[in-house]
């Protein structure tokens, strides 16, 4: 198992070169940029994801006011450029590394990351790690909550579809579970907010947020509450659709291990349909639903809340990544894309070993990676 586990990690050293590759090259071709960024404000032609920008685009700003010549080819190169100081250009690209070859910015961008040194942001006054950190909060709950309460359902609901498989419960509680998977989950959030959040009838639940403005000053059970009641209906927008999957997962497994000779063989031994289910079924049929646990957590971690964050006002990690890539944040999106390779390549080897803890059987070190 060791030398398993060695092997995976050194395949992820090319395997993350590989996907910053990728993502560098088509940033390349995309069009604009942060220097296209700056120059857009300049001219008040810029549509930015957000208003909070502030910082190196708002000092070039000043300057770049202030040093606007006669030069109509300066940095023509880039759009909406005419008329503006062809230092001014050179300074900005100094400022964001483009007076650099591509693969020169490419290698120093590896260097400084396997150190992880993340840089600042390019539009905000604030390291790229602790801006990270900032809104990280907001995604761990969505994504423990999320991933928690739709195993909760999932489970027990699989089991029992898969021991009363055939029956009227199978039936409905399928078309449940097809419908609510159909239905997207910003959708469902939308709905959730016209019944629920002061839209057209009933005004229940806070639209921005995880906590009150009076958090602090709040007893401990009121924050939890209060916590809660942020969370109810992003969480039940998100888990929709989430523990479909897992659910049909569940009964699937269960169905496999109830047809196969040994759970035969335990019900002639005189073994209850309790002791048969939970006693023998259980831990082979759990393999591959616990076993992606840490997979489903990532996954549910950084990806499929943007429209949800965005629609309930949270500032979490998706807003983040969107605001990001329309503002030509470059340095924030390299390094979160960098950050969350890292963390799902790692938890997929996780993933490979709990196979192992839940069932020693499996041996990793009889394959080839």
């Amino acid at each position: 198992m060791g030398a398993y586990i060695l092997r995976r990690l050194l395949l992820i050293v090319p395997t993350l070169v590989g996907i910053m590759a990728i993502n560098f090259v088509i940033i390349q071709f995309a069009p604009g940029g942060p220097v296209e960024r700056v120059i857009a404000q300049l001219q008040g032609t810029d549509v930015s994801a957000t208003a909070r920008i502030s910082g190196g685009g708002g000092d070039f700003a000043g300057s770049g006011a202030d040093t606007a010549g006669d030069a109509a080819s300066a940095g023509s190169r880039y759009r909406g450029a005419q008329g503006l100081d062809p230092e001014f250009i050179k300074e900005l690209e100094r400022q964001f590394g483009f007076d650099k070859p591509p693969l020169e910015r490419f290698a120093g961008m590896l260097w400084d990351y396997a150190r992880f040194d993340f840089g600042e942001s390019y539009f905000r006054d604030i390291s790229v790690i602790d801006l990270i950190i900032e809104k990280m909060p907001v995604s761990i709950s969505l994504g423990l909550w999320m991933t928690f309460i739709s195993y909760a359902i999932s489970i027990p609901l699989g089991i029992r579809k898969a021991v009363r498989d055939g029956t009227r419960f199978d039936v409905w509680t399928s078309a449940v579970i097809v419908v609510g998977y159909a239905i997207p989950g910003f959708l469902f959030a939308v709905l959730l907010i016209v019944l629920f959040a002061g839209g057209s009838f009933l005004d229940w639940f806070p639209l921005r947020g995880l906590t009150s403005e009076n958090w602090e000053q709040l007893s401990w059970p009121a924050r939890i509450v209060d916590y809660f009641w942020h969370l109810a209906l992003p969480l039940t927008a998100m888990v929709l659709s989430a523990f479909a999957t897992v659910t049909l997962l569940t009964k699937n497994s269960f169905l496999d291990e109830i047809r196969k000779q040994y759970v035969q063989t335990a019900r002639a031994k005189g073994l209850n349909e309790r002791q048969v289910l939970y006693g023998h079924v259980f831990r082979n049929a759990m393999l591959i639903v616990i076993a992606g646990f840490p997979g489903a957590f990532i996954s549910s971690f950084f990806a499929g809340s943007l429209l949800i964050e965005t629609i309930f006002s949270l500032d979490g990690l998706g807003l983040l990544g969107f605001e990001a890539v329309i503002n030509r944040d470059y340095a924030v999106v390299f390094a979160t894309l960098y950050i969350f390779s890292l963390m799902g390549l790692l938890v997929n080897l996780v993933s490979d070993l709990t196979y192992t803890w839940i069932d020693p059987r499996i041996d990793f070190e009889s394959r080839e990676v």
